[in-house]
C-alpha cells in the first residue's frame, strides 16, 4: 500500500511529510541549477520503517529507557518493548502512531496526535509539531501537552538522517559523552573524548561505531559539504545541553540528534533534562535548519 505523502515548497527547497508514518519527513531537498540535492536522507517511499524516512519526532521521550519502564512517587509505570531487535523500549511512541494535519500552506503545516495510552504505555497525551519553511532553511517546532491525571516526566527529539561521504565534516561543540558497555546504555561520563569523537573542530564522519550522548552541548550544529559548496546550521532552542551522535561504520548517513534529555535519564540521579507535567502541561523546543553556501 502506497503512503501518502503531503509537500511542502518555496523558491529554494521541496520537502514532503508523510503524516501518517508517524509524521516523518520523506525529503528535503535543496534547489540548484542542476535540479535538487538532499539535505537529509531520502525515503525510498516504500518502506514503513520509520528509520527508513529522512526524520521523524521524538515524543513523549528519546532513546531507550531501561528497567521495563519507570518509577514515579513509588509507582512504576511499565513500557513495552516497540521495535524488533532493541533490548529496550527506543523513541517514545509518536513515531508509531498516525498524526492528523490541522493546517497547512504552500510552505507550512501543523500535524497534531491525540495519544491514549498507546500498547499499554502510561502517557496520555497532545503532540503538536509545526514546520516551516523559509528562504534560508526550515523551523521545526515540536511540544507535548500532558493530559494525564498523574503527573508523568516527558522528554523530546528530532531524529534526523543527514547524508554524508567522505567530505563531510561535522562540528558540534560539547564538554561530555557517556560512555556505553556492550549496549547503547549509558555506564560512565567523561569529558575525555575517545580518539575521533571530538567535533569540537569540524571533524569527518568516518570511524567506528558512535551512537551515544553528549552534555555540555552549545545547541549548534554545523554540517558542511564541501563537495556541494553547501552547509548546514542546526541550533535548538532552548538548548538543553544535550545531543546524540549516531555513527555508523560504512553507511552514507549520520544522525545529529537535538534531545532535551540522555539516554535513559528515566534512571538517573535527578533525571536530567526530563520535564514532570502535571495534567495541562506543556514542554517544547524549536530546531532551526539553516542553508549556507560554502567554498569548495
Amino acid at each position: 500500500m502506497a503512503i501518502a505523502t503531503l509537500s511542502l515548497e518555496n523558491d529554494f527547497q521541496h520537502l514532503e511529510l508523510a503524516p501518517a508514518l508517524g509524521a516523518a519527513i520523506a525529503a528535503w531537498e535543496w534547489k540548484t541549477e542542476n535540479g535538487t540535492t538532499p539535505l537529509l536522507r531520502r525515503w525510498d517511499r516504500k518502506s514503513p520503517d520509520r528509520y527508513t524516512t529522512a526524520c521523524f519526532p521524538l515524543i513523549p521521550w528519546s532513546n531507550r529507557i531501561t528497567g521495563g519502564g519507570f518509577e514515579v512517587d513509588g509507582k512504576h509505570y511499565p513500557v513495552k518493548l516497540n521495535r524488533d531487535g532493541e533490548a529496550y523500549p527506543i523513541h517514545g511512541d509518536g513515531w508509531l502512531q498516525p498524526w492528523t494535519v490541522e493546517g497547512r500552506t504552500h510552505d507550512r503545516v501543523t500535524v497534531t496526535l491525540e495519544s491514549d495510552r498507546f500498547d499499554g504505555n502510561p502517557y496520555t497525551y497532545r503532540g503538536v509539531m509545526h514546520i516551516a519553511l523559509q528562504d534560508d532553511g526550515m523551523t521545526i517546532d515540536l511540544s507535548a501537552t500532558h493530559l494525564g491525571d498523574l503527573p508523568l516526566p516527558y522528554g523530546l527529539g528530532l531524529h534526523p538522517y543527514f547524508p554524508r561521504n567522505p567530505q563531510t565534516r561535522l562540528r558540534a561543540c560539547a564538554r561530555g559523552v557517556w560512555l556505553s558497555g556492550d549496549d547503547p546504555i549509558p555506564v560512565r561520563h567523561t569529558s575525555e573524548f575517545p580518539a575521533g569523537w571530538d567535533y569540537n573542530q569540524p571533524s569527518p564522519l568516518d570511524g567506528d561505531l558512535i551512537d551515544n550522548g553528549f552534555s555540555g552541548w552549545d545547541g549548534e550544529a554545523l554540517i558542511e559539504w564541501p563537495d556541494r559548496k553547501l552547509s548546514l546550521r542546526m541550533t535548538m532552542q532552548p538548548n538543553s545541553g544535550f545531543s546524540l551522535l549516531f555513527r555508523p561504520p560504512g553507511l552514507a548517513y549520520f544522525c545529529f540528534e537535538p534531545i532535551t534529555h540522555p539516554i535513559d535519564a528515566f534512571h538517573m540521579p535527578g533525571r536530567p533534562g526530563l520535564a514532570t507535567l502535571k495534567c495541562g502541561e506543556t514542554v517544547g523546543f524549536s530546531t532551526r535548519f539553516r542553508v549556507e553556501n560554502i567554498s569548495a
